[in-house]
């Protein structure tokens, strides 16, 4: 294997050496090893700094890493491990392995592993890694489609994550221009497997997904820190119903999953009120889901305005699924010029830079100022 020299003791002590390098003054210098250029001793100081936030099982010694892209294209670990949850059985397929982060979390619990990946080099450096890390898996260097025509084999658990980008680099939403085309092999794959996970873009519409694909059963939508990552549709393929359970989960935080039935949303209506004592910031994953009103329906909140996402009590809530502010409403007269705030805006005219500028503030500290819209019209409310 080509990248092999890359291991070698003296050339992996330079990476280690450099990892807080600058990498544009690294590149103009030559390579103090003949056998190995400098921009692939840079990949290699690249990836060991994306695995230290990213995937830190991967900082081991003798783990090799790609290209930016098969880096960037990656899951994280935390999401990777969130899927791995509950998931067991005898057999797991892997139609687009990548980098292997997902398969290496949701096949722990599996006896007998495929991953397929069209990429040669790429499924080398895979295969490589997991003999590094002592994982054993059955390494298919095919396109999908190819494996798909001649596979057999029944599996418990098929995943995949389709590309979704065009051969400009543009992005592509629905399923149908993706690689491959979801809705073309939708029945091949419950022809091979009772349970079928696909990972797809947190941009895709909710509604779409349960209008389009067969035998859905759960829509995940998974953040990490408040940051919506990716969103999953589990299929089973001997299930019928239409009900479609959608869970919205904020990793690396305190808060509770929240989860409801996409019907619930339809039925449910939401009660206005000027602001209470408490406000009530969904999290991102709990916005991507549109359960504007079933959350204010479940945890009894009042909302301020039709099209401002924003919930109030006069009562406290702890369990709420996003951030939970004390509030007073001010008026812009009592905004302390110079002061430092958290500033939000939201269905407000006004942008937060455009805000600062106007009543002269900057950014920091520990109070919040928030201008929104009730249903009487705009408002300043101020949290410490």
């Amino acid at each position: 294997m080509r990248f092999n020299k890359l291991l070698d003791k003296e050339i992996q002590h330079f990476i280690n050496a450099n990892l807080k390098t600058d990498l544009h003054s690294l590149l103009l210098k030559k390579s103090p090893f003949p056998e190995v250029s400098m921009l692939e001793i840079m990949q290699q100081i690249k990836g060991k700094n994306v695995a230290q936030k990213k995937f830190p099982y991967l900082l081991k010694e003798g783990i090799i890493f790609p290209p930016n892209l098969n880096l960037e294209q990656a899951s994280s670990q935390a999401t990777a491990e969130y899927k791995a949850e509950n998931l067991k059985g005898k057999s797991f397929l892997d139609l687009t392995a990548g980098f292997g982060i997902d398969a290496f979390f949701l096949s722990q619990n599996f006896e007998e592993i495929t991953l397929v990946e069209q990429n040669t080099e790429l499924l080398e450096i895979v295969q490589h890694n997991w003999n590094v890390l002592d994982r054993k898996a059955r390494f298919v260097n095919e396109n999908l489609e190819t494996f798909l025509k001649s596979n057999s084999k029944i599996f418990d658990l098929v995943y995949l994550d389709p590309a979704r980008r065009d051969d400009n680099k543009n992005k592509k939403f629905l399923l149908e221009d993706l690689s491959p085309n979801l809705l073309e092999i939708q029945d091949k794959l419950r022809d091979i497997a009772a349970q079928i996970i696909i990972k797809l873009s947190p941009l895709i519409d909710i509604s779409y997904l349960i209008s389009v694909v067969k035998n859905n059963s759960k829509i995940q939508i998974i953040a990490v820190k408040n940051e919506v990552k990716e969103l999953l549709v589990l299929i089973d393929s001997n299930r019928n119903s239409e009900d479609v359970e959608i869970s919205c989960i904020n990793l690396q935080s305190n808060e509770e999953i929240f989860s409801f039935n996409f019907k619930e949303e339809k039925n449910a209506v939401s009660e206005f009120s000027e602001p209470l004592q408490y406000l009530y910031i969904p999290n991102n994953a709990v916005l991507k889901s549109g359960a504007f009103n079933l959350i204010s329906k479940n945890f009894n909140l009042k909302k301020l305005h039709a099209n401002t996402h924003f919930y109030t009590s006069a009562e406290l809530i702890t369990n709420f699924p996003g951030r939970v502010l004390s509030i007073q409403t001010i008026d812009a007269r009592q905004i302390e010029k110079g002061g430092k705030f958290n500033i939000i805006s939201k269905n407000h005219p006004l942008s937060p830079a455009e805000i600062k500028k106007k009543y002269k503030i900057g950014d920091g500290g520990t109070a919040y100022l928030i201008f929104t819209q009730s249903q009487k019209g705009k408002i300043i409310l101020k949290s410490h």
